[in-house]
């Protein structure tokens, strides 16, 4: 039974969607990704945001460009959270997606990541998650960990060589 539901309007967002299952197989989470349009096939989004409860999806992540609908007509229809992923488009550069899925009206909240922030939209949904699962806590406390690592094995480099070197 997945966990986080992905979700995207064309597979032209892939490369996105693809950072946040990135994400959620590092911490272990089990997922369900899907292309869905909310504006050519309806019937088939409605029924498939109402029934992510039902089949026990606890976060969904949604990935949107332009009109970006996705991500809220999901939070409008889905009782637990969404986190909205605006994606770069060439007439705006994707402000029209980052726009379009952050300002949603009051009572239907979207948490929304950076235009093209897959990755952090998979560690957002991981958060969400670990609240209830020290698992996961502890995975995301070792990722993490392993970034600050990262950051200090760079510095000690940029010490020891200089930054002509770098």
């Amino acid at each position: 039974m997945a966990q986080v539901a992905i979700v995207m309007g064309s597979d032209s967002d892939m490369p996105v969607m693809r950072g946040a299952a990135q994400m959620l197989d590092q911490f272990g989470i089990s997922y369900e990704m899907n292309i869905i349009s909310a504006h050519r096939e309806p019937e088939i989004f409605f029924n498939y945001a109402k029934t992510a409860e039902e089949r026990g999806v606890k976060v969904i992540i949604a990935g949107a460009g332009m009109a970006a609908h996705l991500p809220g007509m999901c939070a409008a229809l889905f009782p637990l959270p969404v986190i909205g992923i605006p994606m770069h488009t060439t007439s705006l550069g994707g402000r029209d997606s980052l726009y379009s899925i952050v300002q949603m009206p009051s009572g239907i909240p979207v948490a929304t990541v950076a235009i093209g922030g897959g990755k952090n939209a998979g560690i957002l949904a991981a958060k969400i998650l670990a609240v209830s699962d020290p698992s996961i806590l502890e995975k995301l406390k070792a990722y993490s960990a392993s970034m600050q690592a990262e950051v200090e094995a760079k510095d000690s480099r940029l010490q020891e060589t200089g930054w002509k070197d770098y």
